[in-house]
């Protein structure tokens, strides 16, 4: 535990300071967001992989966006501008 939160403990914790107890509930319900984490059979994630499998599934997120993001551009490139095809797509785009 890093000496900060060791100090907080000490002193009391303010208003502004996030609990333990507030942590633990925060990656539980982080783990049950993650598709890879909440297929699993054990319950007992540590918190380092459960912030792990979410920066991970977060840029995967990133990546799905920007690939279809440039399949609906080529999509409306070769649609005429003026169909209620391009419309949708670009209605999609924004």
């Amino acid at each position: 535990m890093s000496s900060r939160r060791s100090r907080s403990r000490q002193s009391g914790v303010s208003s502004s300071e996030i609990t333990d107890a507030q942590i633990i509930d925060l990656v539980s319900k982080l783990q049950q967001l993650i598709p890879e984490l909440r297929t699993r059979r054990s319950d007992k994630v540590s918190a380092a992989k459960v912030l792990q499998e979410t920066c991970n599934y977060i840029k995967n997120l990133h990546r799905e966006v920007d690939d279809l993001s440039d399949r609906l551009s080529q999509l409306l490139a070769n649609t005429d501008s003026d169909s209620a095809q391009a419309a949708i797509i670009r209605s999609l785009l924004m």
